[in-house]
């Protein structure tokens, strides 16, 4: 069977907390709970993708910036009798600490509802194992990240 290759890129976008438990940010779509992501435009580069993507799927004008590279998942599935196989390279984002920002989801793409979730339940609540993965990938290099950035401040 032939498979259609697709691109897409997401983000894991953090706010921080007084804990070591920081905030992610999750959408619900289609009954499941997800991150932001999306299919990479012609023209465009993964990074581009990225933010652009998690900024029309949660509905803020304001763009998050992206803090790290995280990794690549892959999955097949099949759609109107289409076997499609899909990239998708993650980023770890922050939106700017001054900036103001209200959710609206993206209605069209099926997104119902945009979340901060503590990190420790958003691993309970994705509904796909690769994000899990994603997660973990994500709290191990925000440790570094953190214990980097608080070395540095000194």
């Amino acid at each position: 069977m032939e498979v259609e290759s697709i691109k897409a890129a997401g983000g894991v976008v953090v706010k921080e907390s007084n804990s070591s438990d920081p905030f992610v940010l999750l959408i619900y779509r289609r009954g499941v709970w997800d991150m932001p992501k999306g299919k990479l435009d012609e023209g465009e580069t993964i990074k581009e993708c990225s933010v652009r993507e998690v900024s029309e799927e949660v509905g803020t004008p304001v763009s998050p910036n992206i803090i790290f590279d995280l990794q690549e998942t892959y999955h097949e599935y099949e759609r109107h009798g289409i076997h499609y196989g899909k990239t998708t390279y993650w980023f770890a984002m922050k939106f700017p600490d001054d900036a103001e920002i209200s959710f609206r989801p993206e209605t069209e793409e099926g997104i119902q509802e945009v979340s901060w979730e503590r990190l420790s339940d958003a691993k309970t609540l994705v509904g796909y194992e690769n994000l899990i993965e994603v997660l973990n990938t994500f709290e191990l290099k925000y440790r570094e990240f953190r214990e980097d950035k608080g070395n540095s401040d000194s």
